[in-house]
């Protein structure tokens, strides 16, 4: 069994997305308890579920819960708040293969949708010295795990993985996370136009 905070040897796509959303599942409970560090119930969580998802005791709760989540949530883009002008924005790029569906859509004003195009989320949003929230990781996850299992990749070595055939980045599945105050559950909702927004993404681009 793992202790604590060790990380476990990562080496097929399947123990990547695991061990993510394994983190992800330990953030979810300390952000809903209103923590600012993590404790052993959240470590064990976090070992339980990653065990649970790589031998198939457990699996990864429904997209129809995310889908629940969206419509509860305030209208917004999911990457920087802003309420004005909005479009959809496909989590996986449909041009690498990502679903035209409910479940691969979130709103997004036009600057994020614009500048994201069809790179990677978590590429995009760390090349901004931003962190997805746990509402858009959890949704991303279960986008990938589900491709990867309808190509029959999750045992392939991550390091094996071509990254042009694939609608999402390997390399870029975050097996660490920032500190517990840095992550939010979901972003909040903001004010301003597109053109404030946009101004907002140059100074993190410059940041």
């Amino acid at each position: 069994m793992m202790r604590g905070r060790k990380r476990p040897e990562i080496n097929t796509i399947r123990e990547a997305i695991a061990w993510t959303y394994a983190n992800l599942a330990r953030a979810h409970m300390a952000l809903e308890e209103g923590a600012t560090k993590y404790d052993q119930r959240h470590h064990i969580v976090r070992d339980r579920t990653y065990r649970g998802l790589v031998e198939g005791t457990i699996a990864m709760r429904s997209l129809i819960d995310d889908e629940r989540m969206k419509m509860k949530l305030p209208q917004c883009c999911a990457y920087c708040g802003a309420n004005g002008t909005l479009t959809i924005d496909h989590l996986l790029p449909r041009v690498g293969g990502g679903i035209d569906a409910a479940s691969n859509a979130v709103w997004a004003c036009r600057s994020c949708n614009s500048s994201k195009g069809k790179k990677d989320v978590t590429a995009w949003l760390v090349a901004r010295s931003r962190f997805p929230s746990v509402v858009v990781l959890r949704r991303y996850l279960k986008l990938v795990y589900q491709w990867c299992d309808g190509e029959g990749i999750l045992d392939v070595a991550k390091d094996q993985l071509k990254a042009d055939n694939l609608p999402f980045s390997a390399d870029m599945l975050p097996l660490s996370f920032p500190p517990l105050p840095e992550l939010c559950f979901t972003v909040e909702p903001v004010e301003h136009s597109n053109d404030a927004a946009r101004s907002e993404m140059r100074k993190d681009v410059g940041s």
